[in-house]
């Protein structure tokens, strides 16, 4: 094993511009949004901020109504999807419902990635 050793000084400036390149990239990331149509939510999502149950939501799976992602019994929608809902009045609720489910899902997103900086 090699131990290397280098003044405070030195490690502070590394540190810094290593800080500076990860904020570059978090800022970067923030700055790039995906398609607004494409982002997937999960069923909780849906179900609270489009103010309807849950069996609301597995009767239109089971009739084949919404297309859905089954990921190990955790089911995720892509906003288009709930959106053709909201159209067909599949779902009677206003745009400002799919409004909060964007804003909410996206502070969500960026509550997680904070928290995975700070482990």
């Amino acid at each position: 094993m090699e131990i290397i050793t280098f003044e405070s000084k030195a490690y502070k400036e590394l540190d810094n511009k290593i800080t500076a390149i990860a904020n570059y990239i978090f800022n970067h990331l923030d700055a790039s949004k995906p398609d607004e149509d494409e982002i997937w939510v999960d069923s909780y999502e849906v179900c609270t901020f489009l103010k309807i149950s849950d069996r609301t939501l597995q009767r239109l799976r089971a009739a084949g109504l919404v297309s859905y992602s089954d990921i190990k019994g955790h089911y995720f929608y892509k906003i288009k999807e709930i959106k053709r809902l909201l159209e067909e009045r599949l779902i009677k609720r206003d745009r400002e419902c799919i409004n909060d489910l964007i804003t909410n899902h996206q502070l969500y997103v960026k509550e997680r990635r904070n928290l995975r900086k700070d482990k």
